[in-house]
């Protein structure tokens, strides 16, 4: 009987520890971790969407109406300043210039009898001076039947590369119609739109923006090669945006970018009194990011943040919490609004540096 009772409370006692340590081991996995925002002066890099463009883009249009008599070069060809690249069949505008020669060769013979009557006092000197006027209408003539002649020769104003050549062989060219564009790509434009409080950010504070140099992603992700800087900002913002456009220049020695493409400019933002928080401290729901904010009795509550900017694991905040607030940093998936906790305060300093330790 006595070995009944004593088997019975061994089971007794184990189901008690057993328990015990259930308990014990529930509230350990109870116990949350939490911290403060930091403010710090840093800087995140912001990605901002552009266009791209030449440095010089002009479109190459007939200065006279006739037949494309020869095209000389290829769309996509690169091509010389002063190198032709079309001809307008030149036949009546060489006909005009010799009637204008012509008539200039008349009128110096009509000035020269003038001249010689008026010295010998046969004719006034009125007639001299209307044979003069003569002589200098033909040879406005015959500029003008040059000039004419020359533009029926189309050139190139600079170096760079012929774009899409819509007409032909034959086709009748009106004055003013459109040829071609011809694109100099050997450097190129970057346009990209920046927010007022940015803008204001980057004028005022001089020394954050003394290093004014910006990188370029292309289209399939890759970073361009070539560091930029921003060189000009537009007079006037976007009333319906609010925005103010940016412009950056890149080299583009190796021709990678074209006129027309697109990208994202990269610029670092420098940040002061910035209110920065780990992004594993938040959650996301329709879009929208919360923290778990810890009152002084230890509820829990979910608050609504705006984030500024990303920093590698952080989020800078604009709005919601400031730095006196404790957040929950582990454990966010386990608790629900009001409920009660335990935990253990962590500096955020060291939640930070360990953030950088797990990166690395």
């Amino acid at each position: 009987m006595k070995k009944i009772i004593v088997f019975a409370g061994l089971i007794a006692l184990t189901c008690i520890t057993s328990c015990t340590s259930k308990k014990q081991e529930k509230k350990e996995v109870e116990k949350f971790t939490v911290t403060n925002p930091i403010s710090i002066d840093t800087s995140f890099t912001k990605q901002y969407v552009s266009q791209i463009k030449s440095v010089r883009n002009v479109e190459i249009r007939a200065q006279e109406k006739g037949y494309l008599q020869n095209i000389y070069v290829d769309e996509g060809q690169f091509v010389k300043a002063g190198q032709v690249l079309f001809r307008i069949m030149p036949g009546l505008y060489q006909a005009e210039l010799l009637k204008a020669q012509a008539e200039t060769k008349a009128a110096e013979v009509e000035f020269q009898n003038a001249k010689t009557l008026a010295d010998k006092n046969i004719v006034s000197k009125n007639e001299q001076v209307v044979a003069q006027a003569r002589l200098d209408q033909a040879r406005a003539e015959v500029a003008l039947a040059k000039l004419h002649l020359s533009f029926t020769e189309i050139r190139a104003p600079f170096d760079g590369i012929i774009d899409r050549i819509p007409k032909k062989l034959g086709s009748l060219i009106d004055e003013g119609e459109l040829l071609t564009s011809l694109s100099d790509n050997s450097q190129m434009f970057a346009y990209f739109n920046v927010s007022e409080p940015e803008y204001i950010q980057y004028e005022t504070d001089l020394k954050d923006r003394a290093d004014n140099n910006v990188n370029l992603v292309l289209a399939n992700g890759d970073l361009f090669k070539y560091k930029g800087k921003v060189e000009v900002i537009e007079s006037e913002f976007d009333n319906e945006t609010g925005n103010i456009a940016f412009r950056a220049r890149f080299a583009n020695s190796d021709k990678l970018l074209r006129n027309g493409e697109t990208g994202q400019v990269q610029m670092v933002v420098p940040l002061r009194n910035a209110i920065v928080i780990p992004q594993k401290a938040t959650y996301e729901i329709q879009d929208k990011k919360y923290v778990f904010v810890v009152d002084k009795s230890n509820k829990v509550s979910s608050r609504e943040i705006t984030v500024s900017g990303e920093i590698p694991d952080l989020y800078v905040i604009k709005s919601g919490i400031t730095a006196s607030d404790k957040i929950l940093f582990e454990g966010i998936q386990k608790v629900k609004d009001n409920d009660k906790i335990n935990y253990d305060f962590v500096a955020p300093q060291k939640v930070i540096n360990n953030l950088r330790l797990k990166a690395e």
